[in-house]
């Protein structure tokens, strides 16, 4: 086996091999963005090699620890300087989906390549929907946020990779806490009962049955789209269950497009193509039976890594 460079594989390159899901897992939780989240991960390895190859080098007893942290500290800063470009995009802006589960009615490449050392570890938690809400936090919080109650590390661990102290962090994370509870989604649906109401939501998308539609979206159900300027897509929310329906309706008149149910962000949504060319992934989030939010994202960029095998279309 080789390395990245050639050479032979080592120890500490199979423990970061093995580690690179969760850091690619924590580094998009932090960031929303796989490109980004990919060329964190890389940065850190890079400093790992460096940090122990140089000579009389550091001896890292935890490399696992010492990977999270680093991977951390490299997304809180790309994270900091994100903020203002994303203030800039034009249109709404919302995470690149990861398809965390296969097409139901194919297999689905993700990445590069379907290889072990591309998949992304990702806490089902990290929905499109919630990354949403996570986007409205600080850095710091956010980054408490994530490393502590998602991944599960300790105030002491999140504080070497924001910086402040122990105390500090758990005070950022309680606020970033209450902020979550009071915006973000349900997770105590049932994944049968999710999946039951996308593909009820694509049968009355693809069946024209705007009654039936009407009644699976909630009544407060908001729908975001994302087209980077790309693509036409919507500058603002939409809420409502009755302007939501209209919405969807109206874009199927551009064209007859196909539905194909997937995991994306680790619960069930779906895949638009039209034709060959996938034009869309959604992500649907679902309580008491009902579509609560709709993210639609349609920039080219984001939907880049999201490839379908001709054959899956008969």
């Amino acid at each position: 086996m080789n390395d990245h460079d050639g050479g032979v594989v080592t120890g500490l390159d199979a423990e970061f091999q093995a580690m690179r899901p969760r850091l690619l897992g924590v580094a998009y939780g932090l960031l929303g963005s796989l490109d980004e989240a990919e060329d964190v991960v890389q940065d850190a390895w890079m400093r790992l090699r460096t940090t122990t190859a140089a000579d009389g080098g550091e001896e890292i007893r935890d490399v696992t620890g010492w990977l999270v942290v680093t991977v951390s500290r490299l997304a809180l800063d790309v994270l900091r300087s994100a903020r203002h470009r994303r203030e800039e995009y034009v249109g709404q802006w919302l995470p690149e989906p990861v398809l965390t589960g296969p097409v139901l009615t194919g297999p689905v490449l993700t990445g590069a390549a379907p290889d072990p050392a591309e998949r992304v570890t990702l806490d089902e938690s990290l929905s499109m929907a919630m990354l949403v809400v996570l986007e409205s936090l600080s850095p710091a919080e956010r980054t408490a946020f994530v490393l502590h109650d998602v991944f599960g590390l300790t105030f002491a661990e999140v504080g070497e990779a924001v910086g402040r102290s122990p105390a500090a962090c758990r005070q950022l994370a309680a606020r970033a806490r209450a902020h979550v509870a009071s915006r973000a989604p349900r997770f105590d649906v049932d994944p049968s009962e999710h999946r039951r109401v996308v593909h009820a939501f694509a049968r009355a998308c693809l069946g024209d049955d705007m009654d039936a539609l009407v009644a699976l979206l909630d009544p407060d159900v908001v729908f975001r789209s994302d087209g980077g300027g790309r693509v036409r897509a919507g500058r603002r929310p939409v809420f409502g269950a009755a302007k939501v329906a209209r919405l969807l309706f109206g874009i199927q008149r551009f064209g007859r497009f196909e539905l194909v149910p997937a995991v994306v962000n680790g619960w069930p949504g779906l895949l638009r193509y039209h034709g060959d060319r996938l034009v869309a992934v959604l992500g649907l989030t679902v309580a008491e039976g009902r579509v609560t939010a709709v993210d639609m994202v349609l920039n080219p960029e984001k939907l880049a890594r999201v490839t379908r095998a001709d054959e899956t279309r008969r």
